[in-house]
């Protein structure tokens, strides 16, 4: 039986990447150990990630996503995306429109909306997750002071931001985070990830190297190719995760070489926690998860995305890991000389379990706000 202070609390992730789906996994479980209930609003995807960790504990409502699409050209990157902004601008008037009538359907008591600006609700508490208050657009400051005005008028309509980062030195996101000015109603609630508290295993004479894709298409599919010829060369183990379920698996895959289509869930964790290096994308949740195992990664961004770009160049700066660009002269250096990168990422603790008690007085301010 739910306990009588138990609230039901919708959580929504953007559907631009995995990531920002998993990174609410912390929440839903801590909320479940408070004795509250998760309702999780996501595409099916999405709720399959959910599943696949929380099994059937957690209600879903299906919502489908952004279906952001990017060109394989750079050049254009910027101005693609442009071009999607009135059919964002549609979907976010439309999520609202569905958020207010399911919070009538299902009788909701809070929401946590990451990244997903339609989810605010004119009287029941609404939180939104973002760990981008400064939005580079590439254009220059000027531009970005302006687009960062815009960011902080559609913030303005949930009663609080909350940031996954730490508010002092220690930060993963930077500038990204940590702007001149702060949003109203703006808490940093530390690092989230699904690896909180499992390091990985002190780096072994023989640990392989661990590739993880990710990412939108073309660029996954460019990036694999290029990779896929390192590792033929390579004279170490190597465990390589193509990071779709529709990978073609190599003709030929050589005894040094672990290939799969996907790695998920207690798989990945034990490949995270062998690996000596890891080769992957910059994106934050992914940063979020290797601040959390400890593993050093060589980031290669995802080519036109300023953001990817940014942290690579971020956390190279502060000697957590190593940043490349996407050419295969660069992927080939850097592969040549992966062992001077291996390693521990050490970083400080307890920025993992910052948003604990801020949920935790969040929650139970939802009670109070019914009476």
């Amino acid at each position: 039986m739910p306990q009588p202070s138990a609230r039901k609390i919708l959580i929504a992730p953007l559907d631009w990447g995995a990531g920002h789906t998993t990174r609410c996994l912390p929440l839903i479980a801590h909320l479940q150990a408070l004795g509250h209930q998760a309702v999780f609003a996501g595409n099916a995807a999405q709720q399959a990630i959910v599943r696949s960790h929380m099994g059937h504990d957690v209600a879903m409502l299906p919502l489908e996503g952004y279906n952001i699409t990017y060109s394989s050209l750079n050049r254009i990157l910027q101005a693609g995306l442009l071009l999607q902004l009135p059919r964002i601008l549609a979907i976010i008037k439309a999520e609202h429109n569905w958020l207010l009538q399911k919070v009538a359907d299902n009788g909701i008591d809070g929401i946590i909306s990451d990244n997903r600006y339609g989810l605010w609700h004119p009287t029941v508490p609404s939180v939104i997750i973002t760990h981008q208050l400064q939005v580079l657009t590439g254009a220059g400051a000027v531009a970005d002071a302006a687009v960062r005005q815009l960011h902080y008028r559609m913030l303005a309509r949930f009663g609080q931001v909350w940031v996954p980062d730490v508010p002092g030195g220690d930060s993963l996101a930077g500038k990204l985070a940590h702007p001149a000015a702060l949003p109203p109603h703006t808490t940093y609630i530390g690092w989230l990830s699904r690896y909180a508290g499992v390091a990985s295993a002190p780096a072994a004479t023989h640990a392989p190297v661990l590739v993880l894709l990710s990412g939108p298409e073309p660029q996954r599919t460019l990036l694999s190719r290029l990779l896929w010829q390192q590792v033929l060369r390579h004279q170490g183990p190597v465990i390589f995760a193509e990071g779709t379920d529709s990978a073609v698996q190599p003709a030929h895959i050589p005894p040094h070489v672990q290939w799969h289509a996907r790695l998920a869930g207690a798989a990945l964790q034990d490949a995270l926690q062998q690996a000596a290096l890891v080769v992957c994308r910059s994106g934050y949740s992914t940063l979020m998860d290797l601040a959390a195992t400890g593993n050093r990664a060589l980031l290669i961004p995802t080519p036109g995305q300023t953001e990817q770009e940014y942290l690579a160049r971020h956390t190279a700066t502060i000697g957590q890991h190593t940043a490349t660009s996407q050419s295969a002269t660069h992927i080939m250096r850097a592969f040549a000389s992966w062992g001077a990168m291996a390693g521990r990422n050490t970083v400080p603790a307890g920025g993992h379990q910052l948003y604990q008690p801020i949920l935790a007085q969040w929650a139970a301010s939802l009670l109070q706000a019914m009476h």
